[in-house]
């Protein structure tokens, strides 16, 4: 794996999280606004805005970098319109980097036969 790519998938990953989070809060915020006098959506939803199209924006950079299937490419955009996905992708995505430091490792000291 190259930096371009170990860093696409990290900028990916740095902003799955915080995204998330936004969602959550936006449904909390949602929810206020129509139990109570309390309305934070217009904030949070611009909040949550933002968030959304830096992750498709890094999404679709990392599925070019990557070369990732179909699949894997739709797995990881659906988790973000899902409200705790953007947690389960921040894990995947944890793991799958790690796993291509351990293979670019492995394939630099020539103990994988390519």
């Amino acid at each position: 794996m190259d930096i371009k790519t170990a860093s696409s998938l990290h900028r990916l990953r740095l902003v799955s999280a915080p995204e998330a989070v936004s969602f959550l809060l936006l449904l909390v915020c949602s929810v206020l606004k129509r139990t109570t006098d309390f309305n934070a959506v217009p904030v949070m939803g611009a909040i949550h805005g933002i968030l959304f199209v830096l992750y498709v924006l890094f999404w679709l950079d990392a599925w070019n970098r990557t070369k990732w299937t179909f699949k894997t490419a739709a797995l990881y955009f659906v988790l973000s319109v899902l409200p705790l996905g953007g947690f389960f992708a921040e894990r995947r995505l944890k793991r799958e980097a790690q796993d291509a430091v351990i293979a670019s490792r492995a394939r630099r000291e020539g103990t994988v036969n390519a």
